[in-house]
């Protein structure tokens, strides 16, 4: 008898601290009151559920003081300076981000005849008509963020600074398709003279692979 009451009692407790446990597993946090995206309320004045941010808020990184360099635009019209000073880097860094999502339509001349045009796209203007050559820089860097015409914005693909370097590499092709003898520093052969290839020129896809200077070349 005194086994069979401690056993009673022990499944008794058993019992109660499985009711104590179940107890403490809610649904209060599962199914707490909630809105759904944009539903009416009207604890609010304004019927909306969804509040506006505070004013002043801005997203983390999106904080644009520097109107000029995310725009291109001085007040209502496009600038005609770069932000930063031009070096050899951001010249390559243009050419690089140039080559990669403008030369498909545009070419690496910039003559408006790449690839995808002579497949049939329309093609855009050559930056190499007086329309163009006289553009503000700002025009170009307002061009490639907003698109233009059947141009997609590239805002998305291509971040601010690297706009810009595409923006210094567009002046010096257009100056490279413009310059006079005057203009090439001293030594230098005007044309330059085409590069020697040592097999595959290259497919737009592949790099060409450009043959090493004679040690005779080296020495000028």
């Amino acid at each position: 008898m005194l086994n069979l009451r401690k056993l009673s009692s022990l499944g008794l407790l058993v019992s109660l601290l499985g009711l104590l446990a179940l107890a403490g597993c809610r649904q209060d946090m599962h199914d707490q009151p909630r809105f759904k995206p944009l539903a009416m309320s009207d604890f609010y004045p304004d019927m909306r559920s969804a509040r506006p941010p505070v004013e002043g808020t801005v997203a983390r990184g999106q904080l644009h003081e520097d109107t000029y360099f995310y725009t291109g635009k001085v007040g209502d019209n496009p600038g005609d300076y770069m932000p930063f000073p031009v070096t050899k880097d951001v010249l390559e860094r243009g050419q690089q981000r140039f080559n990669i999502y403008c030369s498909p339509c545009h070419s690496r001349l910039g003559d408006g005849n790449g690839i995808i045009v002579q497949r049939g796209f329309r093609a855009p203007p050559s930056y190499h008509t007086d329309r163009l050559r006289k553009a503000p820089l700002g025009y170009f860097f307002e061009v490639m963020t907003f698109g233009y015409g059947a141009m997609p914005e590239y805002a998305p693909q291509i971040p601010a600074r690297d706009r810009w370097c595409i923006v210094a590499y567009i002046r010096a092709l257009q100056l490279s398709q413009a310059a006079a003898s005057g203009d090439v520093p001293a030594g230098q052969a005007v044309p330059s003279e085409s590069p020697q290839f040592r097999g595959d020129p290259g497919s737009g896809a592949t790099l060409p692979q450009i043959a090493a200077p004679s040690q005779g070349e080296e020495s000028k």
